[in-house]
Parts: structure tokens; C-alpha cells; sequence
């Protein structure tokens, strides 16, 4: 298993982006990457540097995706008919714990992922504890009932940082919602640039 203990904000400082767009980062005062010596180490990045940072950014954003799974889903992007970095972008907003945060019932894709771990999510009325699951579009996602009035549901559903897109709608009264459509790239509230056509330029070399 993937080390994934990491500071999600120590990914900010790494790759000097702000990825979540939260008020809480560091990367909001200091920009400088971790280390005694972060400061110094900024130079002009090379081509395959460049995809490398898109590819990390990527990764990071999505509660740090291991490589094994990540390089899946670019496999299975290339498999698909249509633009490669339109389908990994899909592949990455049809997670379960991606369109968990997207509903904002989690503050964070980390928070989102470990409460699908604990359970706490229904798939069309069944339970199911699998991050990674592709959810299709019409899917009916809730809350366990026992788990609605958790405050870390209420905290992610009252949070003002994010809005809900429009491929998802969501009821945060009943703690519902459902997975309208594919999303294409430009419909992806990403606080930063997210480049997925580097991704696919740095598996394809």
C-alpha cells in the first residue's frame, strides 16, 4: 500500500499551488516548497517537468491517487472513444469519493474518501465502502440516516468555499443527490489550472 499519510498541505507547498482552493492552506502565505532549502530551489522547469507537475497536480487534487490506479485510468482513457484527457477526466469525477466531495458532504477528497471507507454512503439505496467506484449517471447517492446528522457532514454542507456543479444535483436537507451527467473538463470547478493533455503527453512518451 501507498504512503498516503502525507499533509495534504505539504502537496500544496510541493507543487506551490493552492490545489483545493482552501482559506486554511499555507501555500496562502509561504509559496515556497518543503525543506530546509525550498526556498532556492525554483528553477525554469523542462518539458518533462512540466507534464510531471500537470500529472502531480492531478493526482494530488484527487486525494493522491496511487500511480498503479492513476496510470489505470489514463489506460482506460486511451481505450475510450473520444478526447483521451476529456475521458480521464471523466473517469477521475465519476469516483465515488470525488462526486461525495462535489456534493460537499465532505470538506476535503481525503475526508471524502475515508467516509466512504466507514460506510457511510448508499448507491441507489445499497451501501457501498468503495472510493474508487464509478458511479453512472442517474445514480441516487445519500447519506446513511444514521449518519446525516454527523457535524462533519453538516460542517462540508454549510461550508461557503465551493459551490455544487451543475453534472450533480444535491438536496443537503434530505442529504441527497444524484450524478446527472459526464462532466467535460470546462465544467470542473478545479481552484487551479488542471492540464490533463500534459498528463497524457507524460504516459505517451
Amino acid at each position: 500500500m501507498t504512503k498516503r499519510l502525507e499533509s495534504k498541505y505539504k502537496i500544496n507547498r510541493r507543487l506551490g499551488v493552492n490545489l483545493w482552493g482552501r482559506a486554511k492552506s499555507p501555500i496562502n502565505k509561504r509559496e515556497t516548497i518543503p525543506g530546509q532549502h525550498g526556498a532556492r530551489r525554483k528553477q525554469k522547469p523542462t518539458d518533462f517537468g512540466v507534464q510531471l507537475m500537470a500529472k502531480q497536480k492531478l493526482k494530488g487534487y484527487y486525494g493522491n491517487i496511487g500511480e498503479k490506479q492513476f496510470r489505470k485510468y489514463y489506460e482506460e482513457a486511451v481505450r475510450r472513444k473520444g478526447d483521451t484527457s476529456e475521458n480521464l477526466i471523466e473517469l477521475l469525477e465519476r469516483r465515488l469519493d470525488a462526486v461525495i466531495y462535489r456534493m460537499k458532504l465532505a470538506l476535503t477528497p481525503f475526508a471524502a474518501r475515508q467516509f466512504v471507507n466507514h460506510g457511510h454512503v448508499l448507491i441507489n439505496g445499497k451501501r457501498l465502502n468503495i472510493p474508487s467506484y464509478q458511479v453512472r449517471d442517474t445514480d441516487t447517492i445519500e447519506v446513511k440516516e444514521r449518519s446525516k446528522q454527523l457535524t462533519c457532514v453538516l460542517d462540508a454542507a454549510q461550508n461557503g468555499e465551493r459551490d455544487v456543479p451543475e453534472y450533480i444535483e444535491v438536496d443537503h436537507r434530505a442529504m441527497r443527490g444524484r450524478f446527472l451527467r459526464a462532466p467535460k473538463l470546462s465544467d470542473v470547478p478545479y481552484p487551479v489550472q488542471m492540464e490533463p493533455n500534459l498528463v497524457v503527453e507524460f504516459y505517451s512518451r
